[in-house]
């Protein structure tokens, strides 16, 4: 289930578990306007990082860091000193983290995995998910050329945007229309997530969370739940459990872009105030 929240409803909301993934810090393409925000007015008991929240492959290239991206790692960091349990589990665009597995960075816990138990009993194995892309384990040099494809496809995605804006029309995801729409792309998906299910067979659970191809989705495939949370660089989605056990996948777009979207989509550079909230 895909689910917005309208300004309206901006409070501070609650849930068990948050995950999150696919952020990937150091890139213009990054939401990291979107994820501050989102992280201001959402705590949990668990956090989970599924992969790919730096870009070491851009960074490797070209420097860049805004003061969102700060802001991301001080909510987060905020976060787990106040108490929630945060886990990494490092992507292959942050595979540097890896050689951290099994250390506690600034009570931030890193793991090639995770067993996650829902509040009703279900056990999710937790992974990032490029273990299971064929392209990254036997063509690795084709992933990286894939990667710089994909930002070139984000800049025109960018441009043609505001051409629409200036024109009074809606947004629409080029990206997205590429990938739903291509054959190949479609097919995929398919066998990531048929190689992913597959995976928590294995570990004999009841479902599997992951990332990875920026690709939103909570469905039972095969008697094994299936969710994927997405991404913060197009569709800035999170999937989360409530305390009945239930999950869900946010949509996340911030009050002040709801609010003026006549702007350019993007939040002022100037972040507010940080403030805690108390949880009732």
């Amino acid at each position: 289930m895909l689910s917005f929240r309208p300004p309206a409803m901006r409070t501070v909301n609650y849930f068990r578990t948050i995950w999150i993934s696919d952020v990937h810090l150091g890139t213009r393409a990054s939401r990291a306007d979107f994820l501050y925000d989102f992280l201001r007015h959402n705590e949990a008991d668990y956090l989970y990082l599924v992969g790919d929240i730096f870009d070491g492959w851009a960074l490797q290239r070209n420097w860049y860091w805004d003061p969102f991206h700060n802001g991301v790692l001080q909510q987060i960091l905020r976060k787990a000193r106040k108490g929630t349990h945060v886990v990494y589990i490092p992507g292959n665009h942050d595979e540097f983290a890896r050689q951290y597995y099994g250390l506690k960075l600034d009570e931030i816990v890193v793991r090639p995995s995770a067993l996650h138990t829902t509040v009703d009993g279900r056990q999710l194995l937790v992974l990032h998910g490029d273990e299971f892309d064929g392209i990254i384990r036997y063509a690795p040099w084709l992933s990286h050329l894939g990667a710089r494809a994909y930002e070139l496809v984000l800049v025109l995605n960018r441009w043609y945007n505001h051409v629409r804006r200036r024109l009074g029309l809606s947004y629409w995801s080029l990206s997205a229309y590429l990938k739903y729409r291509t054959k190949r792309a479609v097919q995929y998906i398919a066998d990531f997530e048929r190689a992913v299910v597959a995976e928590a067979r294995k570990h004999d659970v009841e479902g599997v969370v992951c990332g990875h191809i920026h690709h939103a989705e909570l469905r039972e495939i095969g008697g094994i739940l299936y969710a994927n949370t997405g991404d913060w660089v197009e569709s800035c989605t999170a999937l989360v459990e409530h305390f009945d056990g239930r999950l869900e996948i946010l949509h996340w777009t911030p009050a002040e872009v709801f609010l003026n979207p006549s702007g350019d989509g993007r939040l002022p550079d100037e972040l507010p105030a940080l403030s805690v909230p108390v949880r009732p």
